[in-house]
């Protein structure tokens, strides 16, 4: 449940991060979440991940992709981390680069653990973001059928809009996994 005072977003929205955000611009975390309902075949193993985006849509370069494997931006501005089952992005906004338009966040159905892995069986997906105290101040969850033929999804994204950053909740469900997702920003996988 979203922290009470916390904004609700749906698909295609967006809200004026700089306006919630203590000061108006410093750091934030963004986190995901969901609920995997199991069944008799191997259970999907879901990976949040971050791409950071020029004012084309392409990712910067191949380490602008932050996930487990790569848990840093080369500025150090996008991190990820774990806090147990908790998969979460850190971000220090004044920190981003000036060529950064927007951050998009991906997740997507890992295809090396558990094979084959869908959105079929995810359930009460979503994305956060909270300011440095934990404070829960927006939320976007994903709706619900996404279909066992998706296996990645944009659950949102962070982009500067005439000097501030904004949200916008997303909710685009790829087929061809995290390779279409790579193909799409220009990211070598």
């Amino acid at each position: 449940m979203p922290n009470l005072g916390s904004i609700s977003l749906q698909r295609g929205a967006n809200t004026a991060l700089s306006e919630l955000i203590p000061g108006g611009n410093g750091p934030i975390a963004v986190g995901f979440g969901w609920n995997i309902i199991q069944g008799n075949g191997p259970a999907t193993e879901l990976v949040a991940s971050a791409v950071l985006c020029d004012a084309s849509g392409k990712a910067l370069s191949d380490e602008h992709l932050v996930f487990f494997n790569q848990l840093a931006s080369p500025d150090g501005a996008v991190k990820y981390v774990t806090d147990g089952d908790q998969e979460e992005l850190d971000l220090d906004l004044p920190a981003v680069p000036e060529d950064v338009e927007k951050i998009v966040f991906v997740v997507y159905a890992d295809p090396d653990v558990r094979k084959p892995g869908n959105f079929g069986g995810v359930r009460g997906a979503y994305i956060r973001i909270s300011d440095v105290n934990g404070r829960e101040l927006v939320r976007y969850e994903i709706e619900e059928g996404s279909g066992v033929d998706v296996t990645a999804m944009i659950f949102g994204e962070v982009y500067r809009n005439k000097g501030a950053w904004k949200l916008r909740a997303v909710g685009q469900g790829y087929k061809t996994g995290l390779a279409g997702v790579a193909k799409d920003f220009g990211v070598a996988i």
